[in-house]
């Protein structure tokens, strides 16, 4: 059986869903997709491919944009990229089987064509076209593509030569290594390489892949370890990953963060803090979990560069959400000083089911049974109604983010 990966990828995802959705040509429309409520600092989430041809980046904050007459500011609409997202993930499965995606993101996946070919009898660029046309015939949206005899293959195909323009799709095989792999410079424009090993890498004396590929394998692992053994390989096109092989974590966690618009005291935060445990140990009851360790992480103003994280280890695990409130505000107290915040964010970290209870020899049982019962309610009534049928009143304040995030996604809008 042919080997054989390719990795599909949306052009300029968010803006072209935004452009088709009003009847316009992201080829032709100055169109970003930002919130412009948000002030000049916010962060662009996608430009139009004719913003893109003028040399804007995919991502700049909004005060960075051209100033057009015709631009277009697109609000996010995360709740619809979502839904079309998996409408083209549906388009592909019909081409290929379950185990041969791998969604990467949003809008890019990985698919195993190698077991597909034999039985369509056609070649792995022809099977990608069919797919590519598919998508646009249904959604009018263009899939650009990379094709490899690997992953990492694929993925370079990908990024340094079919996203660049019409038909939008590279194949790349081992012997076009040395003359389109090698090259490359500077190295942070490869797959995998960030600025900070490129500054390594440079020191080195290496500022191309072809050079990175001919560093010794055991001078990169003495100075990088493990990484640096990937780094060799990766110049060379190695890569052994199974796209079958589904990745199952170790250890799970529960976390929920968000960035403010503004600075908050400490006693606004720890409104904040109280609302985010609501919803985060309600979400923790709902896939029956416990949890044993909490979490806290905090990013002071903007004044003030830094912030702290800390964990605690409870005595038992837990659901209860006040007694995780009470831990988070320990953390909290004990870290915070009189700093303003600018970011929050919680975690529970390991987890246990919670079909078994360990009782606290410290609080009455008859007290925590009746609590835990109230919790129970409100889980279930959120879950019929929402999150913001039943709120705390601290969250009708005007420094409350709790019913804005409600109706968000990724911190967007829906």
């Amino acid at each position: 059986m042919k080997k054989s990966i390719a990795v599909i990828d949306m052009k300029a995802f968010y803006s072209f869903v935004e452009c088709v959705d009003r009847g316009l040509n992201p080829f032709t429309t100055p169109l970003a997709v930002v919130d412009p409520s948000r002030g000049e600092g916010t962060i662009v989430l996608s430009v139009s491919p004719f913003l893109k041809e003028m040399g804007v980046p995919s991502r700049c904050r909004k005060r960075e944009l051209p100033n057009l007459k015709d631009m277009v500011f697109a609000t996010p609409r995360m709740e619809m990229y979502v839904e079309k997202s998996a409408e083209i993930v549906s388009i592909v499965m019909e081409f290929v089987g379950e185990d041969d995606i791998h969604v990467y993101s949003i809008d890019e996946m990985f698919v195993n064509l190698g077991p597909y070919l034999d039985s369509c009898k056609l070649t792995s660029r022809q099977l990608v076209r069919k797919i590519q046309k598919t998508i646009y015939d249904r959604t009018k949206l263009v899939a650009t593509a990379g094709i490899g005899e690997n992953m990492l293959m694929a993925k370079l195909a990908l990024d340094l030569d079919g996203k660049k323009k019409p038909p939008f799709i590279s194949e790349w095989k081992k012997e076009d290594i040395p003359t389109k792999l090698w090259p490359v410079a500077p190295l942070s424009k490869m797959w995998g390489i960030s600025r900070g090993y490129e500054q390594k890498l440079n020191n080195l004396g290496v500022f191309t892949v072809g050079q990175l590929a001919q560093t010794p394998k055991t001078l990169l692992k003495e100075k990088f370890g493990i990484m640096g053994e990937q780094l060799w390989e990766h110049a060379n096109g190695i890569d052994n990953t199974n796209i079958r092989d589904k990745y199952t974590p170790q250890e799970n966690s529960f976390t929920l963060g968000q960035v403010l618009h503004e600075d908050y005291t400490p006693k606004e935060a720890e409104m904040l803090i109280q609302e985010m445990n609501d919803d985060l140990s309600s979400r923790l009851r709902s896939h029956g979990q416990k949890t044993s360790v909490v979490g806290l992480m905090i990013r002071y103003d903007y004044d003030h560069p830094g912030g702290f994280a800390h964990q605690s280890k409870l005595d038992y695990p837990t659901d209860d959400t006040e007694v995780l409130y009470n831990e988070l505000l320990l953390l909290f107290r004990q870290h915070i000083g009189k700093s303003l915040t600018r970011g929050i964010s919680i975690s529970y970290g390991k987890l246990s089911s919670s079909k078994y209870d360990q009782l606290s020899l410290f609080e009455d049982e008859k007290t925590s049974a009746e609590r835990k019962a109230l919790q129970k309610v409100m889980d279930e009534v959120k879950n019929k109604y929402g999150q913001n049928s039943v709120l705390r009143g601290s969250s009708l304040l005007k420094k409350s983010t709790a019913k804005e995030r409600h109706n968000q996604i990724g911190g967007h809008r829906r």
